[in-house]
């Protein structure tokens, strides 16, 4: 493992340090980093289901990283639009705000 902290080390390790492990090695190194699917692709799928089952804790770290993978604030708003007609007005509503905020914290 590295020796540089990872945010799953940085955010849970201290408390459990196998789920860390795993989070960086299974979701965030073999899935994350599948052929498969881009990894901006990756990022639309993922901020749709947060947005979609109303994850909130993880929806702004989520909204930075798909920025990073090249997804931009207009399609974020776009895919928020979108989701409310599909996912519910109350979980867009909430989406925005915190969209509000990810783009705020990547412009600074």
């Amino acid at each position: 493992m590295k020796d540089e902290p990872t945010n799953a080390r940085q955010s849970f390790g201290d408390i459990a340090p196998h789920l860390a492990a795993i989070t960086d090695k299974t979701l965030f190194g073999d899935v994350w980093e599948d052929p498969a699917l881009s990894p901006r692709d990756r990022s639309l799928v993922t901020i749709a289901s947060l947005i979609s089952l109303y994850r909130v804790n993880e929806l702004k770290f989520h909204l930075k990283r798909a920025i990073d993978n090249g997804v931009t604030r207009e399609e974020v708003v776009a895919a928020i639009t979108h989701l409310a007609f599909y996912a519910g007005w109350p979980p867009a509503m909430t989406a925005l705000q915190i969209a509000r905020e990810a783009f705020a914290e990547v412009a600074s």
